[in-house]
């Protein structure tokens, strides 16, 4: 049993290799862009609207209105980060409903190169809602001698970020398929809609968590 996506090489011809991982990855940010493309060409303004452009104001609102529930007030200024970063790892985990699918947040490296998004976004949006010196003070609070400290905290942050998204993923699809040897008919069901669900919440609990700490960066804009 493989335990990530990673272990599935699709193609291989030596100085290149393609896994399960990068595969899936880049065939659903074609499909969420293709979809995001198809839905937002017609909107309109009036009350003549869609069932899909309902549907997508819904989850747009949505995603603003946690993001403002969180301290972030301008939530339009970090809607397209933290609404990719949610609808993308959501997909991911949601298509694992198609037979032979791995979900790439399965995989370690995905979760950290999401990890390292949130990394970077944080000191950017600080940056640019502090200034670059305000922003830089805020390590050496409440003393200089808390700099290490604040600094090995983002990195723990960053590392906990990616290894909670992980282990949460590929641990519900080891139960799975344990499951699936063991009692191949109606449990796996059960197991596979619990870990849809536990998908969905992992995609907001990581979206939340890169609001708070975008959130704490930009304390003190004006």
């Amino acid at each position: 049993m493989r335990l990530s996506p990673d272990q599935s090489v699709w193609v291989n011809l030596g100085w290149l290799q393609l896994n399960a991982t990068v595969v899936t990855t880049w065939l659903l940010i074609a499909l969420i862009a293709v979809t995001a493309g198809v839905l937002t060409r017609h909107l309109r303004s009036d009350t003549g609207i869609t069932s899909a452009q309902s549907l997508l104001e819904l989850l747009v609102g949505g995603i603003a209105g946690q993001i403002e529930a969180v301290g972030l007030k301008d939530s339009g200024r970090y809607l397209p980060f933290i609404g990719t970063l949610f609808i993308f790892i959501v997909v991911a985990n949601v298509a694992a409903i198609i037979p032979g699918y791995e979900a790439p947040t399965g995989s370690l490296s995905t979760t950290a190169a999401l990890a390292l998004c949130v990394f970077l976004a944080v000191p950017l949006y600080g940056i640019r809602a502090r200034g670059f010196r305000a922003y830089c003070k805020s390590y050496l609070q409440p003393t200089f001698a808390m700099l290490p400290f604040n600094i090995v905290s983002e990195l723990s942050r960053t590392l906990a970020l990616a290894v909670r998204l992980f282990g949460n993923i590929m641990s519900g699809a080891l139960v799975i398929g344990i499951v699936a040897s063991l009692v191949p008919l109606f449990f796996p069901i059960v197991f596979k809609a619990l870990e849809l669900i536990t998908g969905i919440v992992q995609a907001y609990i990581f979206s939340v968590l890169a609001t708070v700490y975008i959130a704490a960066a930009t304390q003190g804009e004006a």
